[in-house]
């Protein structure tokens, strides 16, 4: 099966930023939907944001990172990016592209397929 391709991530200071990149090629796209969720050891995984280009482009956002992500969708070459801003420690995590039957709430319910991850890591 296809999988999308992350890059972008790293290690940042406090307040910092980092843009994530994703390459999400054939069956690895979704027009309903595609996010990013993130995995951090002993918290599972959690929704982070995802846009629904048949919808025009509506996005959806976690609470935790509301106001400091942005996620977008770049359609003359299909690229996903997630912009992260004033990041925090609790941003730590292993970050996944992924495309989904559909978005809204608890969309990860409806995932279809993920990459392999990138790091991110935030330092105090």
């Amino acid at each position: 099966q296809v999988q999308p391709v992350e890059s972008g991530g790293g290690s940042v200071q406090a307040g910092g930023s980092l843009r994530l990149s994703c390459v999400p090629s054939g069956s690895a796209y979704n027009n309903n939907c595609m996010g990013w969720f993130r995995e951090a050891p002993g918290k599972g995984r959690e929704e982070v944001a995802a846009i629904s280009p048949i919808w025009l482009g509506r996005t959806f956002y976690s609470d935790s990172v509301k106001g400091r992500f942005t996620i977008s969708h770049d359609n003359a070459n299909n690229m996903l990016y997630l912009q992260m801003n004033s990041l925090k420690p609790d941003d730590t995590a292993m970050y996944y592209c992924a495309a989904a039957g559909t978005c809204g709430d608890s969309w990860l319910r409806y995932l279809q397929v993920w990459g392999r991850g990138t790091q991110v890591t935030v330092y105090s």
